[in-house]
């Protein structure tokens, strides 16, 4: 996706450690038209597919997800991070840790929001390690619901999460693969 790869060109900043800071489109001010071309693509990469529902980890995958679902017409779900008072009834639960955060959390999700006649997308809008993908991948096979595929915004090709999903055989779509990263370069497949 060119318009992508231009706007992380023009504007991502490449921090120590390989982090990529995109948050002055992505995920902490968000690009809305941007983003709405990304919800395009998804929506025309995955239009063969029956999807019931968009399901994210909060917090960056939400708007992402949620601009996405307006083109499939169905709801966005998302697993939290921590227990509140108002979630009730039975969660499905699976550990995750945060690549950029270096820290593990409970993910939950009401098991009356994924049910095994849903036919699911998974939507994030990083990939590194895999950590968050797998999180969710677990909790959509507890529900025995259909996992379609998987769209992701940003992949770090170079880290080994984008692999470890295609060999579990699941449909992975990233719009923008950055092959290496350094201070003053990146480089996309």
């Amino acid at each position: 996706m060119k318009l992508l790869k231009d706007r992380i060109l023009k504007d991502g900043v490449v921090k120590p450690g390989n982090i990529l800071k995109v948050d002055s489109f992505l995920n902490h001010q968000m690009d809305i038209d941007l983003i709405n071309e990304i919800g395009k693509e998804f929506k025309a990469r995955f239009s063969d597919c029956p999807i019931t529902k968009i399901l994210t980890i909060e917090a960056s995958g939400i708007g992402i997800a949620c601009i996405a679902a307006q083109y499939f017409h169905v709801p966005v779900i998302f697993a939290k991070k921590a227990q509140s008072v108002n979630l009730d009834g039975e969660m499905y639960t699976t550990k995750v840790e945060s690549f950029t955060h270096k820290k593990v959390y409970d993910v939950i999700l009401a098991k009356k929001f994924l049910q095994p006649e849903d036919h699911v997308l998974l939507i994030d809008d990083f990939l590194a390690n895999g950590c968050a993908l797998l999180g969710l991948i677990d909790i959509v096979q507890k529900s025995g619901a259909v996992l379609e595929g998987a769209g992701i915004v940003i992949e770090k090709g170079f880290q080994p999460g984008g692999q470890q999903i295609r060999d579990m055989g699941i449909r992975l779509e990233s719009l923008a693969i950055i092959d290496s990263m350094s201070d003053d370069s990146l480089t996309f497949r």
